[in-house]
């Protein structure tokens, strides 16, 4: 089954569907639309439908007033505690105290001398209403200026209002008032309105679920929930109408797996069953090591599927350092036994030349192909990149062409239409991640038969996460730590409170280098120009490449051999630093996180990351991983200046008190929520999950692929025209993100 491209326009086999992904700009036009496409990433009826509100107000409860966010726009139900009228025409203003029975909340209105008399004659003390504005402060106290409002009555009728229209129509129609994630530009009850528009000129909209689906899950049906969900008769009815759509996501998520599992099996792939003797025999003879019971097992269950003429399709996740590249190497030499080429595709230039490097010397000459002397049954490696000269680049063309290079690594080049194989039967995808799916895709359709395709990552991936995203791959997990690689210390370094600290980082390096080692220095940012979210207005910029390298050379570090990585130096620039940083030209390297992958210089052993708050959980594991790795112990000095209570210094804290990368996965994908971690677009797209929370729905999920493996057993052929729009409707979100190609 074919992931289209984001260009692919759906021929869609129901009206539900087509109506569902109607622009919203044919609906309520362009200029609504505009905003709630670039603001909200809503573009089409279904996902604006899906826009559920966030809680819902009641005309009988009141708010709690205990800890609204300062500079965010909030909406309270609250009783008028005390109102008085301060300072002198024309200069009055209205000042209002709302109490929620414990809290109170100040409010402030501005205006002419009749507004001012009107709204306190509607604000007396014990009326009670929705106030909505934004929170500021005034003297330290939370404060509401000048907010909209709408003063209602025992029963929730509206008795009373401040310019307000939509406002007051999203209250005059139900007991219960949705209120949405919004902007100021489009609040919430404009947003309610928008859905109410939306819905009237959509019609019935017919059930796409079997009835004996609906039935057996106890579902509201579709229908009802898009109107439930936004106009609810009660907060029962309101979160059956939220479930039903939550459920629907979770389905054809996992029905859209289901199907390519299904399709994948009805393709051909060439029998890697090895010989005796062979190639991986000799290899395994060599080790000087042992393998961990890991790399066995795992390689015993790749072996297994590459036996067999259904493709594998295979993810290997395990911690930096567990040796997912020797179980990826026994696997190719397995390939070339069997007659067939393994082609490792690496994200960068620099790791695609280190696995080269690493690769050939391990195999010795057994990597010497039909050379003199070569024992027999030798193959060639061969390196292919972008950068390489062009004769070069022909010269390892014509060896894969003609299946003299049994093996081939090398980077995006290997994608290339002129790039032909003789007979490739495995792809290994090293940090699967870095990859375009459509990239990734290319080299299936470079051999008769479907290669087997194994997907490394040394991204701790959490099970809910794998399940999600990986619904297609079989994943095998690698926990153990070959001997010999080095415990890495993980120490936080609170310059805000001790700033004496960082020149004691500093000397530590000084120390690292005087015994023969090398160091690395993370900054978040090349340069002072680049930009930065920050979570607090108040924070400093952070560190840049370009500043601290200057400061370090001339300052602390002086004497010292520094050097730079970033990404905006040229493949060949970064080749030849990292190159110099690996032979031991280089003492420091101070650089951005294109360090963060497959960087393998076994004698650095200490790493200093400036502003470390500035980066997730996942990524400082993954920096961290660089250090640590010879015969030697490591040291990751995590520099911050985050406040002491902030969501920041538990991050840190975490990765300082444990190296168990799945442990971090969980707490990253928590604090995260779910960011893009399934590859939505980050330039305002669409996103494939708008309810669904991959740990906290987790045991959905799972329901969800059993009943999916039974709806493609019963329709393998998708007759049933909502099972294949459905399945169309999640590749029409994914296109060209996180769902794999087949």
């Amino acid at each position: 089954m074919a992931v289209p491209s984001s260009t692919w326009q759906p021929q869609w086999r129901t009206e539900t569907f087509a109506e569902l992904n109607r622009p919203l700009g044919q609906v309520i036009g362009a200029p609504t639309a505009k905003i709630l496409g670039e603001k909200l990433r809503l573009h089409t009826v279904g996902d604006l439908m899906r826009h559920l509100p966030r809680r819902y107000l009641s005309g009988t409860e009141n708010s709690s007033l205990a800890d609204l966010p300062i500079g965010e726009d909030v909406a309270v139900m609250a009783t008028v505690g005390s109102t008085r009228i301060a300072g002198q025409v024309p200069r009055q203003r209205l000042e209002v105290t709302l109490t929620d029975g414990q809290g109170t909340l100040g409010v402030t209105f501005f205006g002419k001398a009749h507004l001012i008399k009107y709204w306190s004659s509607q604000l007396v003390r014990g009326s009670r209403g929705i106030f909505v504005g934004k929170v500021g402060t005034f003297m330290d106290r939370p404060q509401l200026t000048h907010p909209n409002y709408v003063i209602l009555d025992v029963s929730g009728k509206v008795i009373g209002k401040k310019d307000a229209k939509a406002m007051v129509q999203q209250v005059s129609r139900s007991g219960l008032v949705g209120i949405y994630p919004a902007t100021a530009k489009m609040p919430t009850w404009e947003i309610g309105e928008t859905v109410q528009l939306v819905h009237t000129q959509m019609g019935r909209v017919a059930e796409p679920l079997p009835d004996w689906l609906v039935t057996q899950e106890g579902l509201m049906g579709l229908d009802d929930a898009l109107v439930q969900a936004h106009q609810p008769i009660s907060r029962d009815h309101a979160e059956a109408a939220a479930d039903r759509l939550l459920f629907d996501e979770a389905l054809q998520m996992q029905l859209t797996m289901a199907y390519r599992r299904h399709d994948n099996a009805h393709f051909q792939a060439p029998s890697l069953a090895g010989v005796d003797a062979g190639l991986l025999d000799a290899f395994d003879a060599r080790l000087p090591f042992t393998l961990t019971d890991g790399q066995r097992s795992v390689g015993e269950e790749i072996f297994a599927d590459i036996a067999t003429a259904s493709p594998m399709q295979r993810l290997l996740q395990g911690e930096v350092g567990s040796g997912k590249t020797m179980v990826a190497v026994r696997a190719m030499l397995r390939a070339v036994d069997s007659g067939k080429q393994a082609v490792l595709l690496a994200p960068t230039e620099v790791l695609s030349g280190q696995h080269f490097d690493s690769i050939t010397a391990q195999l010795g000459d057994l990597a010497a192909g039909q050379t003199l002397g070569a024992p027999e049954g030798a193959t060639e490696v061969v390196l292919l990149t972008g950068s390489m000269s062009a004769v070069a680049k022909r010269n390892a063309m014509l060896k894969i062409a003609s299946g003299q290079a049994g093996i081939v690594i090398g980077t995006h080049a290997l994608l290339a239409d002129k790039v032909s194989f003789a007979d490739l039967g495995l792809v290994v995808v090293d940090e699967q991640h870095r990859f375009g799916v459509e990239q990734r895709a290319v080299l299936n359709e470079k051999a008769e038969l479907r290669p087997h395709v194994l997907v490394m990552t040394a991204t701790p991936i959490p099970r809910s996460v794998a399940m999600t995203v990986f619904g297609d791959l079989v994943v095998s997990t690698l926990t153990e730590v070959p001997a010999g690689r080095q415990e890495v210390q993980t120490n936080l370094v609170n310059t805000l409170q001790h700033p004496a600290w960082l020149p004691r980082a500093w000397q530590r390096i000084r120390e690292e280098v005087e015994a023969g080692h090398q160091a690395f220095v993370v900054c978040p940012r090349i340069d002072p120009q680049d930009s930065e979210v920050l979570q607090d207005p108040a924070a400093k910029p952070s560190a840049t490449v370009n500043d601290l390298f200057d400061e370090l050379r001339t300052g602390p570090l002086k004497g010292l051999r520094l050097e730079m990585l970033h990404g905006r130096l040229t493949p060949e620039q970064k080749d030849a630093v990292m190159n110099r940083f690996a032979a031991g030209e280089v003492d420091v390297l101070v650089s951005t996180t294109v360090i963060e992958v497959g960087v393998d210089v076994p004698n650095a052993t200490v790493m200093v990351v400036m502003d470390a708050d500035r980066f997730g959980i996942s990524q400082l594991h993954q920096l961290r991983g660089r250090i640590g790795r010879g015969g030697h112990a490591g040291l990751c000095l995590l520099i911050t200046q985050a406040p002491p209570d902030s969501d920041a210094m538990v991050r840190l804290r975490a990765v300082e008190q444990t190296r168990d990368g799945f442990q971090l996965a969980e707490l990253d994908l928590a604090q995260r929520r779910e960011g893009n971690v399934l590859g939505a677009n980050q330039s305002g797209g669409r996103s494939a999950l708008r309810l669904l929370k991959v740990i906290e729905h987790a045991d959905l999920i799972a329901h969800c692929r059993d009943l999916a493996e039974r709806l493609v057993a019963e329709d393998p052929d998708r007759v049933n025209p909502y099972l294949a729009d459905m399945v169309t409707q999640t590749e029409l979100l994914a296109a060209g993100d996180w769902l794999e190609k087949a």
